[in-house]
C-alpha cells in the first residue's frame, strides 16, 4: 500500500477512482487534499446520566443541529466536543482507502479536528464527519469554509468496498 502524490491524485480524479464535490484545485497539496469546514455543526445537548456506549446508541439523540451564520462562527470551549462536517463530498472507487487527519496550523492552537477514526474505507461516497475538540487554554472560534483537515489517499491491496453504518452520510443526514 502506497500513500498518492499530488499527480497521482490528479490522475486518480481525471480517471473517475476518486471523487470529490466541490473539488478546488489550489487545495490540493503535494500528498494530500485539504478539506473545508461546512457551517452545519451537531452540538452536545447538557446531559445529567451515563451514555452508554454500545453499537445502538445514536449521536443524534444526544445532540442538537445548529448551522452557523455566514461571517459567523462557533465557539468551543476548553475541554468541549462538537460534532462538524466536511463541505466537500469525498467519493473514493475500489482499491482506494484513505485518511482523515488534522492540519499541525490549528492543532498548536490546541483544537483536535478529527479525535478518533480517521481512516476512511474504500467505496466511501459521503461528506465527513469531524470529532472537533478544544484541547487548548482558551476557546477558539472556528468558521465555517475554513480548510480545517487533510485527507490522505492510500492505494489498497483488493477492491472491497464499505457498506457501513455512515455509508452515504451528508450534511442533511449528520
Amino acid at each position: 500500500m502506497s500513500v498518492l502524490g499530488r499527480e497521482a491524485i490528479l490522475q486518480a480524479i481525471e480517471a473517475g477512482a476518486i471523487g470529490v464535490t466541490p473539488f478546488v484545485p489550489e487545495r490540493l497539496g503535494p500528498a494530500s487534499l485539504d478539506l473545508t469546514l461546512a457551517p452545519t455543526f451537531r452540538v452536545f445537548r447538557k446531559v445529567h446520566e451515563v451514555i452508554e456506549v454500545r453499537e445502538h446508541t445514536d449521536y443524534r439523540t444526544l445532540t442538537e443541529k445548529i448551522v452557523v451564520p455566514p461571517g459567523q462562527h462557533i465557539l468551543i470551549m476548553p475541554g468541549e466536543t462538537v460534532l462538524g462536517i466536511t463541505q466537500e463530498r469525498l467519493r473514493l472507487g475500489p482499491g482506494l482507502c484513505g485518511w482523515l487527519e488534522g492540519r499541525s496550523r490549528f492543532a498548536r492552537l490546541g483544537l483536535m479536528v478529527h479525535i478518533s477514526a480517521p481512516f476512511m474505507g474504500p467505496g466511501i461516497d459521503s461528506q465527513q464527519v469531524l470529532e472537533m475538540s478544544n484541547f487548548g487554554p482558551a476557546p477558539l472560534a472556528v468558521h465555517p469554509g475554513t480548510a480545517i483537515c487533510q485527507f490522505v489517499f492510500q492505494k489498497l491491496q483488493g477492491i472491497e468496498s464499505y457498506a457501513g453504518r455512515f455509508a452515504g452520510q451528508t450534511e442533511d443526514s449528520f
